[in-house]
């Protein structure tokens, strides 16, 4: 009864979380993680949503980022793009995100924060 329980608890967190792909079916064709910026517009259209910003920049081997005012001024920030594609009814919204012009990550489900503001 104890094992029903844990695994009802998990089904359900795991449900919660954000799913990751490594792909994203559109338009007939196939848009995956290490393309470009232009392939992805090419195969995927212009997306719903659109954010550009610059991620912060950390310390080597360590959790901490480089505080202001050094980090804009000594330390080059990492420009990060955030498309989002709203794929119609059914079907879970994707979030494709690009650094340095290449697709990073796929991912399927709710919008981060960053969608939100």
């Amino acid at each position: 009864m104890n094992v029903a329980r844990i695994a009802c608890l998990a089904a359900v967190l795991l449900a919660s979380i954000p799913v990751r792909a490594e792909s994203l079916r559109c338009n007939g064709s196939i848009a995956s993680e290490g393309e470009s910026r232009l392939s992805v517009l090419y195969k995927c259209g212009q997306p719903l949503l659109r954010d550009a910003y610059c991620a912060p920049v950390f310390y080597s081997s360590t959790f901490q980022p480089v505080p202001e005012p050094f980090a804009s001024t000594y330390v080059p920030c990492l420009p990060v793009e955030e498309w989002l594609y709203e794929r119609g009814p059914g079907n879970l919204v994707a979030t494709v995100r690009f650094r340095a012009g290449v697709v990073q990550s796929i991912t399927y489900g709710e919008p981060n924060s960053r969608w939100s503001r």
